[in-house]
Parts: structure tokens; sequence; C-alpha cells
């Protein structure tokens, strides 16, 4: 599929976003509380996408994970292949268990939007990262791919725009959270809880990346070689009854309906339930205590 080059005027970007955004969800949303944190760099080296795959379809169930960049990564993913503006997600916030002293490893929940090739990106979620940010909480994170190129995390171009809502920014487990990647004028913008964190400039992409065709909301664990205790979400496995969420998945300016595909890397290690074509449930111990 071609990159769609046709932009809507900014005005027009700006009130559907506004839509997007204020949207009511299925259940309350509830804002952070915790202290922002100083803005963190590091390259992409434990954090990439599952690698672009011919028909750009997600793994598929059982397929085990995915090792590159000198470790291995699990996901719980649903993904669309669609052509959009941009599109936003309901994640519950989670403090996944990490082993004890590993700043290598993390476990994260976000929403990507792609392009057609899968090699230009745009992300926001949470991660919790030892190596990142120094602690086990939930952090606020951005991050973005330039032709297959890697960059870092909260930085790298990313232009902020509030002080009271930064990437990097400790949040609090329990709490739900909107995520949303809009392009508005050729940039792409993120938001958290409908306010707009920064952007992301189009001049990254030479202006060539103004749609996403591929978008992505997903449980992310990076791990050892052989080494897979680290918890996605809260611990429990997605089809367990208080498993952690991803729900309310909307597309702006979108050629099709929101429809989710949902698979698992590793299912008896990380698994999703209740699946539906806007949400679902996901994570899991891996195998066992760290």
């Amino acid at each position: 599929m071609r990159i769609r080059q046709t932009t809507l005027g900014t005005a027009a970007t700006l009130a559907a976003a506004l839509g997007l955004l204020v949207a009511t969800p299925a259940v309350a949303e509830a804002s952070t509380t915790s202290p922002a944190v100083a803005t963190t760099s590091r390259t992409v080296a434990a954090h990439p996408l599952p690698p672009a795959v011919p028909s750009a379809t997600p793994p598929a169930n059982g397929s085990g994970p995915v090792c590159w960049f000198g470790a291995c990564y699990d996901y719980v993913s649903g993904r669309q292949k669609t052509d959009a503006a941009g599109a936003s997600i309901l994640m519950q916030q989670s403090a996944p268990t990490l082993k004890p002293g590993d700043t290598d490893s993390h476990s994260l929940q976000e929403l990507a939007v792609q392009s057609a090739d899968q090699k230009s990106t745009v992300e926001v979620g949470w991660t919790v990262d030892l190596g990142l940010n120094g602690d086990l909480l939930p952090h606020l994170f951005v991050y973005h791919w330039v032709d297959g190129q890697e960059s870092c995390y909260n930085a790298c171009g990313f232009v902020p725009v509030s002080h009271a809502v930064t990437a990097g920014m400790a949040l609090r487990p329990g709490d739900a959270a909107r995520y949303a990647i809009v392009n508005i004028g050729g940039d792409w913008w993120i938001f958290y809880n409908h306010q707009a964190v920064g952007y992301f400039p189009g001049s990254l992409w030479s202006g060539g990346y103004t749609r996403a065709q591929t978008i992505t909301a997903f449980g992310e664990v990076a791990h050892a070689a052989g080494s897979t205790c680290e918890s996605m979400g809260d611990g429990r496995f997605g089809s367990a009854p208080g498993s952690g969420w991803i729900r309310d998945f909307q597309l702006l300016d979108a050629a099709d309906s929101a429809q989710l595909t949902v698979t698992a890397t590793s299912p008896a290690l990380y698994d999703s339930g209740r699946v539906t074509p806007t949400a679902f449930h996901l994570g899991g111990p891996g195998a066992g205590p760290c």
C-alpha cells in the first residue's frame, strides 16, 4: 500500500482529533498524580517493534519470541491494516515485575502508528524499565523511527509543549489513561489523557510520512534469551480474571472501522482474553518469579 500524501487541513484535522480525544470511554479515566521525572534519552537497542514481514501481519500465535538487537521480545498485539491520520486507546497502567537489578529488560504497553512498510513509526505508551527510568514504576514514553533508523526515548527531535504532562514522567499503577497519536498539519502529536504532550515534527521524515497504514496496540516484554521471568501487565494472564487491558481503540479519519487482530508470540507465558474489535485483555507471569 502506498503512503497517502494528501494531508487534511490543519483546522479540520485538529477538530477531528479533538473529537476523538474527548470521546467518552467505557470506563472512567484516572489522571496521574505522580511527579514528573527528568526526561531520559537512550538508544533503541532494548526497544524494537516486531520486525516487518512481507505481509505486515502480526506474529502468529505461538511463533515464539522475536530475538534481535541482542535480546528477545514477547508480544501480545492487536493490529490493524488501514489508512488513518491517527489513533487512540485507553490503557490500564501497571507495574510488571522485572528481574531484580536487570537494567536491560523492560515490560511495556503502547500504541504505535506505522507507515505501510513499517519503517516509519511514532509510539506512545508506558514502560517499566530500570535502565531507562532508574526505578520500577511505569513511566510515560514517546519514541519514533525514521526509515527504519532507531532514535532515542523522549527526545531525538521530540518537541515538548507541556510542563504538566511530560515524556518520562512517572505514572501511577492501576490508573487508566488515554493515549493518542494524531497527525496535525504534518506533525505527529502525542496526547495523554486529552492533554498535548508534544510532537514529532514532520520534517524528521522530510514531510513524507503524514498518515499511518499499520496501527498496533500491544504489550511487550524484553528479556535475555532463554530467560522470561519478567511479567506483562499486572502479571495475570490476559485470559484470567482481573488482568490488564487495552480498550476503546479508535481511528481518526480512517478508511475502515476499528477492527483489531490479536495475537500472542508465546501464549504459554503471555496471552490475551476477552477480545473484541476494539479491546482485549493481556498479560502473563512469564516463566515464573524472578
